[in-house]
């Protein structure tokens, strides 16, 4: 088992970070990561996801949407073709602090199976959720201080 847990501090509360986070359409627009999401985010439904890790080609998969919390979090499971060969365990988690008007935000994954030596690119993988992360938290902020 393989994991990679990142945290990013937002200048804007959880319920604008939560609305970027779910705005799919928007993610060609700023998502240097996860470049494309298909579906609708509630629990037992599946999402088609394209991921671009920075320096590799582009990889599109089906998870299935396993939690999900308005303005707290939103978690996927996936695999790559049969169970228990690589599966993923995706989770975004928001916490309220400062009163509320900024966010923590974890972006974490567990990846599991056989295939884990083979295909996990930890370097590759840490840096794509950190572009994310900033991408996200530049894109809340400026939200943010609109509606401010």
């Amino acid at each position: 088992m393989n994991h990679i847990e990142l945290f990013a501090e937002i200048d804007a509360p959880p319920a604008v970070v939560w609305e970027v986070l779910l705005e799919f359409d928007s993610y060609p627009e700023w998502n240097p990561f996860v470049r494309a999401i298909e579906g609708v985010p509630v629990e037992g439904e599946r999402l088609r996801v394209r991921i671009r890790p920075p320096g590799s080609r582009a990889v599109t998969f089906r998870p299935k949407v396993t939690a999900i919390e308005e303005n707290r979090r939103f978690v996927w499971q996936g695999r790559l073709g049969i169970p228990f060969a690589f599966d993923g365990y995706h989770e975004f988690h928001l916490e309220p602090i400062d009163g509320g008007k900024r966010t923590r935000l974890l972006h974490r994954e567990t990846f599991r199976g056989a295939l884990v030596p083979l295909l996990f690119d930890r370097e590759r993988l840490e840096r794509g959720f950190r572009e994310m992360n900033e991408a996200l938290g530049e894109r809340a902020e400026r939200r943010a201080a609109v509606e401010a």
